[in-house]
C-alpha cells in the first residue's frame, strides 16, 4: 500500500504541471492543448491556467493561449546572479571553450535530472545547442553518469528502479551493466556519452567537486558525431580535467 504524504496539497500539483507543461511548449498553447497533453479535462486544465494567470505566472493573450510571464525571471535572478561561485565557473567553462573552440556546459543535479546552469558558446559552425535551462536524463548522458557516480546509493538505486528507457543506440538500459558503468566512471573520474542519448551525438563530462566531496555539478561538451569521434573525446577528456581540477579547488573540493 502506497503511504499518502498529507503535507502535500494535490491542486498545487496539479497547477505545477500545468506550469511545467505551458513552459516546454516553443508556443502558447490553448486550453484544448493542455488538457490533452497532460490528460485532463477541459474544465480541470481551464481552471489550473486560469489560476496561474491570476497568480502572475502565465499571460493569455488575445486569442485565449497561454504561455509563461516574465514573472519567472524575477524569481529566478538570485539563481543566476554572478556570486564568487558563479564567477570561478563562468571563467573555467569560458576559458575551457577558448582553448578548444567548443561550447562548454556546467550542469547540476536537481532531483532526477541534470539541469543546464551556465554555458559557453564556442566558436565551432556545426556544434550541438543545447540552451541555459534544458534538462536531461541521467542515465542517458554523460553529465548525468558524471552526477549519479558520486551520489548516494539508494538515490541511484531509486533512478535505476524507476526505469532506464532505451533514447538511443547505446542507452545502458539494464540496471547491473548501468551500475558497473557508474563505477568505472568514479575510478576513471569522467564519463562519455557514445550515442546514449541521441544516435548522432557524443558527449564528454567531468565531475566538479564541492567541500565534503560532493558533486552537485560537472563539465560537459557535446557534440555531433560528424566532429566527435572518441580519438576526439580522449583529446577534450586530456584537456577539460585540468580545468575541472582547478574549479573543484577554488570551490572547495579539492585540497
Amino acid at each position: 500500500m502506497v503511504e499518502i504524504d498529507t503535507n502535500i496539497s494535490a491542486t498545487a500539483l496539479k497547477a505545477l504541471s500545468v506550469l511545467d507543461y505551458v513552459g516546454e511548449q516553443k508556443h502558447p498553447v490553448s486550453v484544448a492543448q493542455a488538457a490533452e497533453g497532460l490528460q485532463v479535462d477541459r474544465a480541470t486544465a481551464y481552471r489550473m491556467l486560469m489560476t496561474l494567470v491570476h497568480a502572475g505566472y502565465v499571460t493569455r493573450d488575445a486569442d485565449r493561449n497561454y504561455g509563461l510571464s516574465l514573472k519567472l525571471l524575477t524569481l529566478t535572478r538570485h539563481l543566476m546572479s554572478e556570486d564568487e561561485r558563479a564567477k570561478h565557473i563562468l571563467k573555467c567553462i569560458r576559458d575551457l571553450s577558448d582553448e578548444t573552440s567548443e561550447t562548454v556546459h556546467y550542469s547540476a543535479l536537481e532531483r532526477d535530472c541534470a539541469v543546464l546552469v551556465y554555458r559557453a558558446k564556442g566558436t565551432q559552425r556545426v556544434s550541438v545547442d543545447f540552451q541555459i535551462g534544458d534538462r536531461s536524463q541521467l542515465h542517458c548522458t554523460s553529465i548525468g553518469k558524471v552526477l549519479l557516480a558520486y551520489q548516494d546509493r539508494r538515490f541511484v538505486e531509486s533512478i535505476i528502479a524507476a526505469g532506464l528507457p532505451k533514447m538511443a543506440p547505446n542507452t545502458i538500459t539494464d540496471g547491473e551493466k548501468f551500475q558497473r558503468e557508474l563505477a568505472l566512471v568514479r575510478a576513471q573520474g569522467f564519463a562519455f556519452d557514445d550515442f546514449e542519448f541521441a544516435p548522432d551525438m557524443r558527449c564528454l563530462a567531468i565531475p566538479v567537486f564541492e567541500p565534503g566531496g560532493a558533486v552537485p555539478g560537472g563539465l560537459a561538451i557535446s557534440g555531433p558525431s560528424s566532429r566527435f569521434s572518441i580519438e576526439k573525446l580522449e583529446q577534450l577528456k586530456d584537456i577539460a580535467i585540468p580545468y575541472a581540477n582547478r574549479l573543484s579547488r577554488l570551490l572547495g573540493g579539492i585540497d
